[in-house]
Parts: structure tokens; C-alpha cells; sequence
């Protein structure tokens, strides 16, 4: 149980002895000199139940956590330092003799804190404090990109994930119903899947895989059989496990004459609910993007990036890693929106931004976007001297499109895309089109005449606009601004981790990257208020050299 108390100061020989120790000042003690403790045990009464033992504090435990993050440690390491640091105990308010806590009161409290409904509220209360200490202008500038993130998992190919599916089926069973499996389970399986499946040797031959990977299917078709059968312990067949072994033989197997065969590559599901990369993690996903292949998550991450402020992180937003950054761009607006942080300029790239984010941000939060769309890929841009969208002239009013030859369209249709975008499509009159002089510009096809897709009027403008602009030199420079999230990301993996899980599952990663964001944002506070500011891109000797060649 918890009883809410009072944050205690800093003991008197815990104060004086910190600062004998560091005359000049540490990271920690800064911040608690500085910025006080953003969170208190009030903000934590509804994760804790009404009768127990009394409880650490939770405030404690919070800084704790987020100490632990900002250097990068383990549990046991970060137990260690609470007993041994001297800054720690000072931002902890702690005595100097305080024995600390155990390793493991940090994995309990983590998951008190997984039934969090928004864990951005916590972020949410340190952004506020430096608001009120005119650190962070609330509507100001802000920029935005993602990184992959790989789950804390081995990478198995076909043939061992199958095998390891089964295996970790049968050990949950055998955990939940022991007596049960064994009067049950084939004497074969225990030789099969006693062991873990990289300390296996597969069949070397392609044929000999096959016949394995067939037995493999049939042993897991029987067991999915079995735990659905009526005698079967209740509560069999919802075990994780079992439903991660379901999901994968229904994508890596098929049933043709009564037999259970291994699907070829070619004939795998693409996409869908049946991907599984793990047993032990099934929520992670394969993706790929520029060449990298993972299998994993993805962590979108929004900045500050004002002049003169410290560049603070705003957002965080954890997907698994086949789903695309296009969506997240509404969401990424929306909850900026809702937590009272939406940027009057907002710097993303042409994986989240499309028309109808520019038009939603500017109508429904003031925001404005900036950044490249995707580009045009279609037939008559990619044709040398064919006419493009742009060569026809819209009267929205009128519902027409005007052709280059000065002939206008004879319907007009709004509709939707299968994803539910809307268009528009217009076509001009058959007999018109087939007696055009210039029709090879216009129209491939020798018999259908032309027709039109477009957005509405607010996105197909936003749509040539944003087009427009990336070929100005001066909105390029504008754009450069961006950049600056890169050197985020950088910081994020190399000294906080954040490319690699720490646990598993999406709602565990999702709680890892909002202590990231508040471990980074605490360290560059310190930084910030240690007066150490942001410095440009270093440019070496001989660059700037040769940058001095340039203007003469």
C-alpha cells in the first residue's frame, strides 16, 4: 500500500558533503537544485492498492528509473548507485548511510506503472516545470522523425521458429498442466523439443528440412488438436503461447489431402495478424526500410527546437515495425494537441507528411508543416512531353477540368480510395478526347478517353504547394532545420540505448521510450543549465578551408 508523504529535503551531511565533493557542481544535484522533483507520490496513489505493506516512494522511484536511464544502467547497477553515489543520494534526498534498495523493487514498480493509461502524462510534468521556468515555449518550433528498434529477441529463420513455437507451447503447458501433457503428449516429443533449437543440427539436405518441417507440422497440428479437445484443462488453449503457436502455423503451414505440409516462401502471407518473429516476444515484426532489415519496433520521436532553448523531447510514440510513419503524423499532431504542446511550425519528413496532414494541422491545430511529400509517380510524370496534372486547369466552383486544348470535362465524381482517402475523378467526353490532335500527350490508351484523380481543393493546393516549395533554394534552407533531429536519434541510441529493448512486448518498449525521453531531456537540462549551449555541425580544418577557397 502507499501513504503519501511529503518530499523530505536534502539531509544536512548528504548536502554538505556533495558539494565539498563537487565544488563545481554535478549533473544530478543540478537538477535537484535547479528544477526540484517533477513528480510526487500523489501522482502515483491509483497503481498501488488500498491495503499491504507500506510501499518505497514512488516519486523515489521514478528518479531512480530515470537516473538509471540517463547513464544507461542495469537495475542491479542502478541499486548500486543509489547506495554508493554520492549525487544520487543528494537528488534522492537520502542519508549518507541510506542502505538503498534491492534490484528488484525496480521491475515492480515498472510494472505497476505498465497499467499507466498515458505514460506521456510523466513527461508531461517536467515539460510544464521548465515552462514555468521559461525553459520551453509551449507553441514554438518543433521537428519529428523515427528510428528502428530491435526487440530483445535471436533472430530465427523459418525452420527454427516453427520448432521454437512448439517447444515454448509444450513448456507452457507443461507449467499450467503437467499431468495432463504427460498422458498426452507423444514420448517423441520430448526428444524433439526437449531443447532449445540452436543447440540442434537441422538436416543438411533441402529435402531432409522439408520432411522435418512436415513432422514439426504435425506435431503441432496435433497439439492444437489436443488442447482444444473436450477434455482438455480449461483455460488450455488461451494460453499465449498456444495462440502464438496457432498464428504462426497458420501462416507457415497448409493442410492439402489430409496432410500438413511446410508453405513454400512464395506462398507466405505478406502482411496480417499471423506474422510472428518470436514466441517469446509475439508482438515484435519484421520490416524494412532503405536496405536495413529488423525485426522489432519503431519509436517515433518529436523535439523542440527553438532558438535559444534547450531542444527537449515533446513526444514519443512506440508502433511495431511494419507500420508505416504516414499515419503517425495525425496522431504525433493530435496528442501534441491534446497535451497543449502543438508547434506553430512543425519540421517532419516525406514519410509523415501527405496533403491531408498540411490541411488538418493548419485548420484544426494552427500548425504549419514543412517538408517534402512524396513525389509524383505517376505515367505521365514519368513521360518525357506528356501532359501532366499540373497542364490542366481545375475550376473547383464549377466542377470541370479544362484541358490544354481548352476543352472541358464532362463528369465529375467524388469518391474514395480503399483506404478510405477521398478523390475526386473527372473524365472528359470520349468523342473529344478520340479526335485531340495532341492525344498521344495525354492519353496512353487508343480507345478510353481522359480522366482526372485528384484530391479536394485544400489538399491537391497543399499538394503542389509543399511540391513548389522543395525546389525554392530559400524553403530548402528552411527546411535544414530538420536535421537537428538526427543529432537526437544519434544521442538516443549511442548513450541511452534506444535502439535496443530492454523487455519484451509492445506496451514494455513503449514504457522504455518515455523514460528514454525523460532521461534525455533531464541531461540536456543539466547541460543547459550548466551553460554549455547547443554548438553547430563540426566542420573540420581543411573543410573550412576549402568552405574560404569557395568565397574568394
Amino acid at each position: 500500500m502507499l501513504r503519501p508523504t511529503a518530499i523530505p529535503e536534502v539531509p544536512a551531511d548528504t548536502a554538505r558533503i556533495a558539494r565539498a565533493a563537487f565544488p563545481k557542481g554535478a549533473p544530478f544535484i543540478r537538477l535537484r537544485d535547479e528544477l526540484g522533483v517533477f513528480l510526487t507520490d500523489q501522482d502515483f496513489v491509483h497503481f498501488y492498492p488500498q491495503r499491504g505493506q507500506p510501499a518505497a516512494a514512488p516519486w523515489r522511484l521514478m528518479l531512480i528509473s530515470v537516473m538509471q536511464y540517463a547513464e544507461n544502467l542495469t537495475d542491479r547497477q542502478a541499486a548500486d548507485a543509489v547506495r554508493g553515489h554520492l549525487a544520487w543520494k543528494y537528488a534522492l534526498s537520502l542519508a549518507l548511510d541510506d542502505p538503498g534498495l534491492d534490484a528488484s523493487v525496480l521491475c515492480e514498480f515498472r510494472t505497476r506503472l505498465l497499467a499507466a493509461p498515458e505514460p506521456l502524462d510523466w513527461l508531461d510534468r517536467l515539460l510544464s516545470l521548465c515552462v514555468d521556468r521559461g525553459l520551453l515555449q509551449r507553441h514554438g518550433k518543433q521537428r519529428t522523425d523515427s528510428t528502428h528498434v530491435l526487440a530483445a529477441i535471436r533472430v530465427m529463420n523459418r525452420l527454427e521458429l516453427v520448432t521454437e513455437c512448439l517447444r515454448a507451447a509444450l513448456n507452457a503447458l507443461a507449467a499450467f498442466a503437467p499431468d495432463w501433457l504427460r498422458e498426452v503428449a507423444d514420448p517423441e516429443w520430448y526428444d524433439r523439443y526437449g531443447h532449445r533449437m540452436e543447440n540442434y543440427r537441422f538436416p543438411k539436405s533441402d529435402q531432409g528440412k522439408q520432411v522435418y518441417a512436415d513432422q514439426g507440422g504435425k506435431d503441432g497440428q496435433t497439439l492444437l488438436a489436443l488442447v482444444t479437445h473436450d477434455d482438455a484443462p480449461q483455460g488450455s488453449q488461451h494460453l499465449a503461447e498456444v495462440l502464438t503457436l496457432e498464428r504462426c502455423w497458420q501462416r507457415q503451414f497448409i493442410e492439402l489431402d489430409g496432410a500438413v505440409r511446410f508453405r513454400l516462401r512464395s506462398e507466405l502471407v505478406k502482411k496480417g495478424a499471423m506474422h510472428v518473429e518470436s514466441p517469446y516476444d509475439p508482438e515484435a515484426r519484421y520490416s524494412t526500410k532503405r536496405g536495413r532489415e529488423w525485426s522489432g519496433y519503431k519509436v517515433h520521436v518529436s523535439e523542440t527546437c527553438d532558438d535559444g532553448l534547450p531542444h527537449l523531447i515533446t513526444q514519443v510514440a512506440t508502433t511495431t515495425a511494419e507500420v508505416h510513419d504516414a499515419p503517425l503524423g495525425q496522431h504525433i499532431q493530435t496528442d501534441l494537441f491534446r497535451r497543449d504542446l502543438q508547434p506553430t511550425e512543425h519540421w517532419v519528413d516525406a514519410g509523415y507528411n501527405a496533403a491531408e496532414l498540411i490541411v488538418r494541422a493548419k485548420e484544426q491545430h494552427g500548425t504549419e508543416i514543412i517538408g517534402p511529400v512524396r513525389p509524383n509517380t505517376s505515367q505521365a510524370h514519368r513521360t518525357i512531353g506528356a501532359f501532366t496534372l499540373r497542364d490542366f486547369q481545375i475550376h473547383w466552383s464549377r466542377r470541370k477540368a479544362i484541358c490544354p486544348q481548352g476543352e472541358e470535362s464532362e463528369r465529375w465524381q467524388a469518391t474514395k480510395r480503399k483506404s478510405g482517402q477521398p478523390i475526386i475523378i473527372t473524365t472528359f467526353s470520349a468523342k473529344t478526347c478520340l479526335q485531340c490532335p495532341v492525344r498521344g500527350q495525354c492519353v496512353k490508351s487508343e480507345k478510353r478517353p481522359k480522366s482526372l484523380t485528384f484530391q479536394p481543393q485544400a489538399q491537391q493546393e497543399a499538394l503542389h504547394a509543399a511540391r513548389d516549395a522543395m525546389v525554392d533554394l530559400e524553403a530548402q534552407r528552411r527546411y535544414q532545420r530538420r536535421a537537428g533531429i538526427e543529432g537526437t536519434l544519434s544521442q538516443g541510441v549511442r548513450a541511452f540505448g534506444l535502439r535496443n529493448c530492454r523487455y519484451r512486448g509492445l506496451q514494455k518498449a513503449r514504457l522504455q521510450h518515455v523514460f528514454t525521453a525523460l532521461a534525455i531531456n533531464v541531461v540536456r537540462l543539466c547541460t543547459w543549465l550548466d551553460g554549455d549551449r547547443p554548438k553547430g555541425t563540426r566542420v573540420s580544418r581543411f573543410s573550412t578551408g576549402q568552405l574560404e577557397f569557395r568565397r574568394c
